[in-house]
């Protein structure tokens, strides 16, 4: 029972009134012990692939969202799902088959298909739902199938060579495209695989929704902020492309090493001021239109 003063100070009943916590325990130390070679070489591919440096940061900030609603959790009634355990064997077959066929997408998909599981065994479908960002978020963690990133990334390069283009012909440098070659008066410019954008792509998008969470209440804005993060993440890099090529022709050594990657960074924080500026024009609009 709760007393007036505790309702007063906005003080929930505990949570081992609610939740069994050596389910808890049980059920999350089996789950790391079973996928833990799969998040193993996840993490690996983390620290060595440069497109996915934001793997580290996923997990920490989907926990993060996750305990900053466990007061919610608390007043929802835990109505456990015996659908979850039926997800979790279903994850455990599709973890072994990618296992044993090197698949390694739908290997890493099965650990969030297997938490999705715990949590409906356990909470029951509201459980979920209040926990839908969170999960949702752990997307963004699992590296894009090979055969996508390569066709996605050569999709990208293309467009990032012919906005380049674009952009450095309207500053009055004389250029001419072959494929995603840039041929400028200095010298030419090879838009490779780690210029297509994708890095930039992948982060942007996973920021664009921790973003709309703590500054925007409304589903509606957080989809579009989604969407729009797209073409605000290849406009970016064609600005990046075009940054390079202005750069190139004062002196080449800018558009090498570590002033190339400088000029990385710097582009991204446009993206983000972009992305942050286009939200507050949502807003308004948003406003403008209930008014």
């Amino acid at each position: 029972m709760v007393s007036a003063a505790d309702e007063q100070r906005g003080e929930v009943p505990s949570l081992e009134m609610k939740i069994s916590w050596a389910a808890v325990a049980w059920f999350t130390g089996l789950l790391l012990l079973c996928y833990a070679p799969i998040l193993y070489r996840m993490a690996m591919q983390w620290a060595t692939d440069e497109d996915m440096g934001h793997g580290f940061f996923v997990p920490v900030v989907s926990g993060f969202i996750a305990w900053r609603r466990r007061r919610d959790l608390l007043r929802l009634p835990r109505r456990p799902n015996g659908w979850g355990l039926a997800l979790v064997v279903w994850a455990a077959l599709q973890a072994v088959a990618a296992t044993l066929g090197a698949e390694l997408f739908t290997a890493r998909l099965a650990f969030v298909i297997a938490l999705c599981g715990v949590i409906l065994y356990l909470g029951g479908t509201e459980w979920m739902k209040t926990l839908g960002l969170p999960l949702a978020l752990l997307l963004f963690m699992i590296p894009i199938p090979q055969i996508i990133y390569a066709r996605l990334t050569l999709q990208l390069q293309l467009l990032a060579s012919q906005l380049g283009e674009v952009l450095i012909g309207w500053m009055g440098i004389p250029v001419i495209r072959t494929g995603n070659l840039l041929e400028l008066p200095s010298q030419t410019l090879n838009v490779v695989d780690a210029c297509s954008g994708i890095r930039s792509l992948l982060s942007l998008l996973f920021l664009s929704q921790v973003y709309a969470y703590f500054t925007e209440k409304r589903v509606s804005i957080r989809w579009a902020l989604l969407v729009i993060t797209i073409p605000i993440a290849i406009g970016a890099n064609a600005v990046r492309v075009a940054l390079t090529g202005l750069l190139s022709e004062l002196n080449t050594r800018l558009a090498q090493g570590w002033y190339h990657e400088l000029e990385g960074y710097v582009v991204f924080v446009i993206a983000l001021i972009a992305l942050a500026i286009t939200h507050r024009a949502l807003r308004l609009a948003m406003k403008t239109v209930e008014a």
